[in-house]
């Protein structure tokens, strides 16, 4: 039980941290010196969650691990993160649309777990709500935007989704560990979260003059261990300082 848990926080710690990662590549890139410290402040935003997540994870692991531990000296297939969560920042409408598939099912999974029998995850999620709502406010708004702008911006924004879209089916494709926790109390039930995703982010796709694409495959092996490629190229940049200096302190 108790590795089954850590596990589950890797996975609720995994997809914040890595998107956090990919948000901070564009600090002093942003379209707008607004929307650069939103994107900035998002990314500081996930990695105080993660910093909650692998604290308590370094508890139920014992010996001598830590917060930083957890996050940087693991190696690729031990990262349980969505595959979505670890694509580039192609363009800005792959940063929006990135964002928004992964803010809807933010929001849903915190909805659900903030009642978890865990305590510490309750509380966890209790105070995470309340930034993953700007989160997916501040997204949605620029698909909205975007989608219904210009020729040249709704493009792109197609272009987007219908490459980050099917990935999004993983984000609600419940491994065998978070099923295990829905059973126990502990955990979101995913099969519930797929039916209120799918609505809320058909609805935001309508409003934003999108179209869905129409899905040949889909990406379903992140939380099993199994990444893009672009995965070993981001752990080498986010590693290396631990890596380089072990052990190493502020």
């Amino acid at each position: 039980m108790q590795d089954q848990l850590y596990k589950y926080l890797l996975m609720l710690g995994d997809n914040s941290m890595i998107l956090g990662h990919r948000l901070s590549e564009l600090c002093g890139h942003g379209p707008s010196l607004e929307t650069d410290i939103a994107l900035t402040n998002i990314s500081l935003d996930l990695f105080g969650q993660v910093r909650s997540y692998f604290q308590y994870a370094a508890q139920l692991k014992g010996g001598d691990a830590t917060e930083d531990s957890i996050a940087y000296l693991r190696t690729d297939r031990e990262y349980l993160n969505c595959i979505l969560v670890e694509q580039t920042n192609i363009d800005f409408a792959h940063v929006i649309v990135r964002q928004f598939l992964f803010d809807v099912y933010h929001k849903l999974l915190l909805e659900s777990i903030v009642t978890s029998k865990d305590d510490q995850i309750s509380a966890i999620a209790a105070k995470s709500l309340k930034e993953v709502k700007y989160h997916l406010r501040f997204s949605s708004e620029w698909m909205k935007r975007l989608g219904a702008g210009t020729k040249i911006s709704h493009d792109k924004m197609q272009a987007a989704l219908d490459k980050l879209y099917p990935y999004a089916h993983e984000l609600y494709s419940p491994t065998s560990i978070e099923e295990e926790m829905a059973e126990k109390g502990i955990g979101a039930n995913l099969r519930i979260i797929e039916q209120d995703y799918i609505t809320i982010v058909k609805d935001v796709i309508a409003e934003s003059s999108l179209a869905l694409p129409a899905i040949a495959n889909r990406y379903a092996k992140g939380k099993e261990g199994m990444h893009s490629e672009m995965m070993g190229y981001l752990l080498a940049e986010f590693q290396y300082m631990q890596r380089t200096y072990p052990k190493m302190s502020w």
